[in-house]
């Protein structure tokens, strides 16, 4: 039972990075902060990253369930994914994005996503008021925080403040960098989990099967134990590199994590975490080049 804690989804993409727009070029491109980037698969001809394009990708990949975070880089996504989690409910969860501009319109969503790094305020006790409106309304909070441990004081601050609030760390603490140990760590407060969106990313330069980034998520187990760890893959992007399948059976193929690790961390914590209902076990499919 496979769960992907970090994917990306939109209908069109319109948002902004460093001041400048984020809009679609076609062929899977992207104008990123003045340069064209390949943002998307190449087959992804017409711009739309949608859920049945993602849904078509899990049942490949025996992928059962995804959680959908959001991105400055693509505008907010919030009235279609509201759509998305009451047509695909059983396989998916949402997030609402905050744009500092108060409050959050959680309506339909299961969660707030906080892009950390992203902030024009990075002191999250500045913000402190949605991690009350999380816990108030029961919604998990997700976050990419600051690269290193920038913000691991604020956030430990509000974890206090609001100890019953589900917290889930994404890119695993951006663990190419000085200072993720100091995020991994904050995942021994009780309700908040470490997800693995964009580790491939990450350790792109070292490529598949990623021996650095097995290393990195065995270490993070000795710290914080098994349990408080979840994979995710940054689909769509991560795509332009591997295939989706890729980005989760690098782990499969270790022997650095046991059967019960790999089991835990592909998929049995986020269906705690994320509360997933019963979900389907998805066949392996005999694919042309076998």
């Amino acid at each position: 039972m496979i769960i992907d804690a970090h994917v990306h989804l939109w209908k069109k993409q319109a948002g902004w990075i460093d001041g400048q727009p984020v809009y679609p070029l076609g062929g899977g491109r992207s104008m990123l902060a003045g340069e064209v980037r390949q943002m998307l698969p190449p087959y992804m001809t017409d711009g739309r990253n949608t859920a049945s394009k993602l849904l078509s990708n899990m049942d490949f990949a025996q992928v059962s369930g995804a959680v959908v975070t959001q991105e400055y880089m693509d505008g907010s996504q919030d009235a279609y994914l509201r759509r998305v989690r009451r047509d695909h409910g059983d396989r998916i969860r949402v997030c609402a994005l905050y744009e500092e501009k108060g409050p959050v319109d959680t309506r339909g969503m299961d969660g707030i996503k906080l892009c950390g790094g992203r902030l024009a305020d990075t002191d999250l006790t500045h913000h402190a008021d949605i991690f009350a409106q999380a816990e108030r309304e029961d919604k998990f909070i997700g976050i990419d925080m600051l690269e290193g441990d920038g913000q691991v004081a604020s956030l430990r601050e509000m974890l206090q403040q609001h100890p019953k609030l589900r917290v889930a760390i994404g890119h695993f603490g951006m663990v190419t960098v000085d200072g993720w140990r100091e995020q991994i760590l904050l995942a021994r407060h009780p309700n908040v989990r470490i997800e693995s969106g964009g580790i491939t990313w990450l350790f792109n330069a070292e490529f598949y099967p990623y021996p650095s980034a097995v290393r990195a998520i065995a270490e993070a187990r000795d710290l914080v134990g098994i349990d408080k760890l979840m994979w995710g893959s940054d689909y769509p992007r991560t795509m332009t590199a591997i295939t989706y399948r890729m980005s989760w059976d690098f782990l499969d193929r270790s022997d650095l994590l046991t059967p019960e690790e790999k089991r835990r961390f592909l998929g049995e914590n986020a269906r705690s975490f994320y509360r997933f209902g019963a979900l389907p076990e998805i066949a392996p499919i005999r694919h042309m080049a076998e």
